[in-house]
C-alpha cells in the first residue's frame, strides 16, 4: 500500500461510490419483470451497506436515479421511487442503530411529494450517526449540479476549486463540500460514468465488473477495496522514489 491511501483509510475513511447497474438484466434473464430486479436490487444495497464500514469506508454513495432514468417507461418509473420511498420509511430507523447516517444527493424539485417527505424524516432520524455516511442519488445529474454551481459562482467573492467544492455540495443538498471519489465501482458490465460524480471522479480510481448489481456481494466490495489499496495514487505527481 502507498503512503497516501494508508492515510485515506485511517482517516477520514474511503469514499466508494457505486453506480447500481444490472437490475433489469438480471430479473429479465430470470423472466421475471423489471420491478422484481429493483426490489433484489435494495437488498444488495442493504448487505453492502452493512459490509462497508469494517472495510474502512466512512462515506458510501449510491447512484439509484439518474435525471436520464425520467424518459424510462412510466411503472417503471412510479415503481422505482416507490421502492426508494419505502426504503427511506422502513430501514431509517435501522440505519440510525446501526450508526448510518442516510443523505439524498440530487434535485429535490421533481420527485413525489411523499418521496421528498420520507427523504426528509430519514435524514432528520439518522441525523446523529457517525459509523458511515450513506449517500443516495436521486434525480442526480452532475452536469446539471455543475451547471447549477457555476450559475451560483457569480456571486461568489472567492473564485476556486475549495469556493466551488462547497457550491456543489450546496447545490446537491449536503451540508459540507462535494467530497473527492476516492473508488468508483460500476456493476453490470458497461464501463462509463453516466453522468454520475464528474468533479468528484477527477482522480478517483475506477472498478468495472460485469457482476450484476442484485449479485453484487460484500465479498465483491472487499476485494474492490483490497485491489484499491494495491494501486498507487500520485495525484499528478512523481512516485516518491522517482522524485527523490
Amino acid at each position: 500500500m502507498n503512503k497516501s491511501t494508508l492515510k485515506l483509510v485511517n482517516h477520514p475513511g474511503l469514499h466508494v461510490a457505486i453506480l447500481l447497474d444490472g437490475n433489469g438484466r438480471w430479473a429479465a434473464t430470470r423472466g421475471l419483470p423489471r420491478s422484481e430486479g429493483h426490489r433484489a436490487g435494495v437488498e444488495a444495497v442493504r448487505r453492502i451497506v452493512r459490509a462497508a464500514p469494517a472495510l474502512g469506508i466512512g462515506t458510501l454513495t449510491l447512484y439509484a436515479f439518474s435525471s436520464d432514468n425520467w424518459g424510462r417507461p412510466q411503472n417503471e418509473v412510479s415503481s422505482l421511487l416507490a421502492l426508494l420511498e419505502a426504503f427511506f420509511r422502513n430501514d431509517a430507523g435501522r440505519c440510525a442503530a446501526e450508526g448510518i447516517r442516510l443523505r439524498v444527493i440530487g434535485r429535490r424539485d421533481r420527485i413525489p411529494l411523499s418521496l421528498s417527505q420520507a427523504i426528509d424524516g430519514a435524514e432528520r432520524t439518522t441525523a446523529s450517526a457517525r459509523s458511515l455516511e450513506l449517500r443516495i442519488a436521486i434525480d442526480y445529474s452532475a452536469r446539471d449540479a455543475i451547471l447549477r454551481a457555476s450559475c451560483w459562482m457569480l456571486s461568489s467573492l472567492e473564485i476556486s476549486q475549495r469556493e466551488f467544492a462547497k457550491r456543489l455540495g450546496e447545490v446537491m443538498h449536503t451540508s459540507g463540500p462535494a467530497l473527492d471519489v476516492d473508488l468508483l465501482i460500476r456493476t453490470g458490465g458497461d464501463r462509463r460514468l453516466s453522468d454520475f460524480m464528474l468533479w468528484e471522479c477527477a482522480y478517483a480510481e475506477l472498478l468495472f465488473t460485469p457482476r450484476m448489481w442484485p449479485e453484487f456481494q460484500p465479498a465483491d466490495l472487499a476485494e474492490a477495496v483490497e485491489d484499491f489499496l494495491k494501486r498507487e495514487r500520485r495525484f499528478g505527481k512523481l512516485p516518491e522514489a522517482a522524485a527523490s
